[in-house]
């Protein structure tokens, strides 16, 4: 039975598809995250793999990853692998929670009617949580404090 022939790229091919530069490709490599193959003529050759992984580290990017963290995720040896991991996804938790309250805040600006918004107590109330530590009577009435409370 024939095996199929194995797909490879150039750099520019994977960086095209991609929609990057292939410096970026590059320093990827030369930080030890991509080690694709090379051909007689010493030119970088990606195969399926490198591929993927080229997705990985653009996934990982994109949730906020440095590239040392991403180092871990791909590496072989799994020491410290799930430590770097369970900071992230605790770091993702608490980004998603911050984008949980931005977004309500933006949603309640955009149907509130007061002229100026940061007296509105519900819009307030959307910041709370941030406010805290601060004495009442040093960032807004202590009424305003619990009338956001009951409206929230």
């Amino acid at each position: 039975m024939k095996s199929s022939p194995v797909s490879r790229w150039s750099v520019g091919d994977v960086a095209g598809r991609f929609g990057m530069p292939t410096n970026v490709l590059r320093h990827w490599e030369s930080v030890g995250l991509l080690s694709p193959q090379r051909d007689a003529a010493g030119r970088r050759r990606y195969g399926e793999d490198d591929v993927v992984r080229v997705a990985v580290i653009l996934r990982s990017k994109a949730s906020g990853m440095s590239l040392d963290q991403i180092a871990h995720l791909l590496e072989r040896d799994m020491a410290g692998r799930h430590e770097v991991l369970q900071a992230h996804l605790d770091d993702l938790d608490r980004r998603m929670a911050e984008m949980k309250h931005s977004k309500a805040m933006t949603e309640h600006a955009l149907r509130c009617s007061s002229h100026d918004i940061s007296t509105c107590p519900r819009f307030r109330a959307e910041v709370i949580d941030v406010l805290d530590g601060f004495p009442a009577s040093e960032t807004v009435p202590a009424h305003a404090h619990a009338d956001a409370l009951r409206m929230a």
